[in-house]
């Protein structure tokens, strides 16, 4: 826990930011299932690529047939690295933090990391500091199970749907680019790819000023294509991850 560590020495503590670093299961019962079934994923295939985030991850590589479209960009991207897709709808890094305690990423050993989180927070309500306190928990997390791994940290998305939030996202930034000082740790902020200067997404971006498109989901591969063309080498041409996962809800 070395890195949440000094980001508590560094940004101050009080009861929410001690409250941000602390697992948090969801307890749903669909939640359980998606938890089982992320749990089992991990188990199976090869999964050199290992992505981990809320619900703007989750779309991206998922099977449910809303989302086929974002399916069909995830495979042109990342077939032949061997990518598998942790996202899970709604979570808090809280709840990210709970689910990598729990085995989603136990005996994985992936060789890259990419992990999105942070904009569930902000939309509850919570401060900069306590996100980037909540990322650097996951982070630690991340390389004490995988510490072959680079961990590619996005910064926190542009968001449309709610504008008053947009200065706690770009604060968040701020701290969170910080932890790219740690050796195993790189940042990324794409935000520039996806909005104008005032951040305001460009066309097709988005399909409903938070959540990406197509168009959003390619600016996002585009900009880890070099790291990750440079940390795996060029994709196979056959693909050895595990099947994409979908809503345990839909199946019944």
């Amino acid at each position: 826990m070395i890195l949440m560590n000094l980001f508590v020495l560094a940004l101050g503590s009080s009861q929410g930011s001690e409250a941000a670093v602390v697992a948090v299961q969801r307890t749903d019962a669909n939640s359980r299932a998606a938890h089982r079934q992320l749990v089992e994923k991990a188990r199976r295939g090869r999964i050199d690529l290992y992505f981990v985030g809320d619900s703007i991850t989750r779309r991206w590589g998922c099977s449910d047939p809303i989302y086929r479209e974002f399916l069909e960009n995830w495979q042109r991207n990342f077939h032949g690295w061997n990518a598998g897709n942790f996202g899970r709808g709604g979570d808090t890094t809280r709840n990210i933090l709970w689910r990598l305690q729990n085995g989603e990423l136990d005996g994985v050993d992936p060789k890259v990391i990419v992990l999105l989180a942070g904009t569930n927070d902000i939309g509850a309500g919570a401060s900069a500091t306590d996100v980037a306190k909540g990322v650097a928990a996951i982070v630690d997390l991340c390389l004490a199970k995988a510490p072959k791994a680079t961990l590619v940290l996005m910064g926190v998305l542009p968001r449309n749907d709610a504008p008053n939030l947009m200065p706690t996202v770009r604060a968040a930034n701020l701290l969170l680019a910080r932890m790219a000082n740690r050796p195993g740790v790189r940042f990324l902020d794409i935000g520039d790819r996806l909005a104008d200067d005032e951040g305001e997404l460009h066309e097709g971006m988005t399909v409903d000023g938070l959540h990406l498109g197509v168009k959003g989901y390619q600016a996002w591969a585009d900009a880890l294509r070099p790291t990750l063309t440079s940390l795996l080498g060029p994709p196979a041409d056959i693909d050895l991850a595990p099947p994409p996962t979908g809503d345990p809800g839909l199946s019944g």
